[in-house]
């Protein structure tokens, strides 16, 4: 992944005419899918692993083939990074030695998010770095702030911290995040050592970073 990467094109000119509604209505009612059996088997891995290591938890969510999740342990070696992904085939690119504070597991995260509420589980800090857009209108629901699990998201740590090369989704977020009491800032973000591909990617193509971080 280097350079031309086209640039985010949506028939959103600012943040999503019904983003508030459906986040109440996601706030006030209840996920009923069912739980995937791998994604059971992976959050008690993920369990044992921390129980093992028992240091602080970063929680690095879509992390692709591994990149963020080996940088931030790297970078953060008194805590236990653990990079989730729902791709088998994305995780399998994972090449490199991985730090011993870190580990990869696949799950999906709709899954995973509500397992760690029903288990109260938290993590120190919680990354999103560069989520699918999902650009369409109408793909709305397809957004982290816009799914339903999202109410069990936000359980997950208030420590959050979000990076796209899309403003709007930070926006929409920082507007779901206000809805469950967690305030936010957006920032522009300048890279300098690109912690994903895709961070590398977009900085390479002289396309603006944008970081919120919960305050």
């Amino acid at each position: 992944m280097e350079a031309n990467s086209r640039k985010v094109v949506s028939n959103q000119a600012g943040c999503h005419q019904d983003l508030d509604k459906i986040v109440l209505k996601h706030k006030q009612s209840k996920f009923l899918k069912p739980v995937a059996e791998h994604s059971i088997d992976a959050f008690e891995q993920i369990i044992t692993a921390i129980q093992f290591h028992n240091l602080p938890v970063i929680f690095d969510a879509c992390c692709g083939v591994g990149d963020s999740t080996r940088n931030l342990a790297k970078q953060n070696p008194n805590y236990f990074v653990v990079g989730v992904d729902k791709s088998d085939f994305r995780l399998s690119k994972n090449r490199q030695e991985n730090p011993d504070n870190m580990i990869l597991v696949r799950s999906d995260l709709n899954d995973f998010y509500r397992l760690a509420a029903q288990h109260n589980f938290k993590a120190e800090q919680h990354k999103i770095y560069f989520p699918n857009p999902w650009p369409k209108s109408n793909h709305i629901g397809r957004r982290w702030h816009g799914a339903p699990v999202f109410s069990d998201l936000v359980k997950l740590s208030e420590n959050i911290e979000v990076r796209s090369n899309w403003r709007i989704y930070l926006e929409e977020f920082q507007i779901a995040l206000n809805h469950y009491g967690l305030a936010s800032q957006i920032v522009e973000f300048k890279v300098e050592n690109p912690i994903t591909p895709f961070e590398k990617k977009y900085s390479n193509s002289g396309q603006q970073i944008f970081q919120l971080k919960t305050v």
